[in-house]
């Protein structure tokens, strides 16, 4: 227990360990609200073991966030902490959806929403 100097007890400044889940909110909430954007939508992916079977969700390389801008072009962001890196198949995807004509970014936060988006 941390105490102060009357000897009430304080909390302790909770530290936020999931950087990239705060960037996610953050890069949504901009993307959501930018006028360019017709819809987007958070893409879950990973594994379980559903009644002993393997299932995998989503599939490899598969951006964080996928959507549609107004115009109908497709939208791939992939959100990454600061420090963050992309994996080969991620960078392999977002460069597929640009050649597609679509519009594909890294997003650590909402200056570069706004940054690729009003381009």
């Amino acid at each position: 227990m941390n105490a102060d100097l009357f000897g009430l007890e304080q909390q302790t400044p909770r530290a936020n360990r999931r950087p990239e889940a705060a960037a996610l909110v953050e890069v949504l909430k901009a993307l959501r609200t930018h006028p360019a954007v017709a819809w987007c939508e958070r893409m879950n992916t990973g594994a379980a073991k559903v009644e002993g079977r393997f299932i995998r969700f989503g599939f490899k390389g598969c951006p964080d966030v996928l959507g549609q801008l107004k115009d109908g072009r497709l939208l791939g962001v992939e959100v990454k902490a600061q420090a963050g890196r992309l994996r080969p198949e991620q960078a392999l995807f977002l460069e597929r959806i640009r050649c597609a004509g679509g519009v594909a970014f890294v997003a650590r936060d909402c200056r570069d929403v706004r940054e690729q988006l009003n381009n």
